[in-house]
């Protein structure tokens, strides 16, 4: 038989009595590698937030930005060159 580990934690005064954590009985998430890198949360200012009423109206309006701003083809180099001093 397997020797049970105390996975309880202890009552700290931060916590209620009714919260009582055990860890013993926890498994692991088996979706979480699906999620992994998924999900992203981003807080926006309170006067930004008031302009967007959902978080479609959010994606909307970013994916308007990602399609407007001209990207760098990768297939280009970029130009390498040195630094240009203030001096001739």
């Amino acid at each position: 038989m397997k020797r049970a580990r105390k996975a309880v934690l202890e009552v700290s005064e931060d916590l209620r009595s009714e919260y009582s954590f055990d860890y013993s009985k926890a498994k692991k998430n088996p979706y979480a590698a699906r999620l992994k890198g998924r999900t992203v949360a981003v807080v926006l200012e309170p006067d930004v937030a008031a302009a967007f009423p959902t978080s479609k109206a959010v994606n909307r309006q970013l994916r308007a930005v990602v399609r407007a701003v001209p990207r760098r083809s990768r297939a280009t180099p970029r130009k390498r060159g040195g630094r240009t001093s203030g001096c001739s």
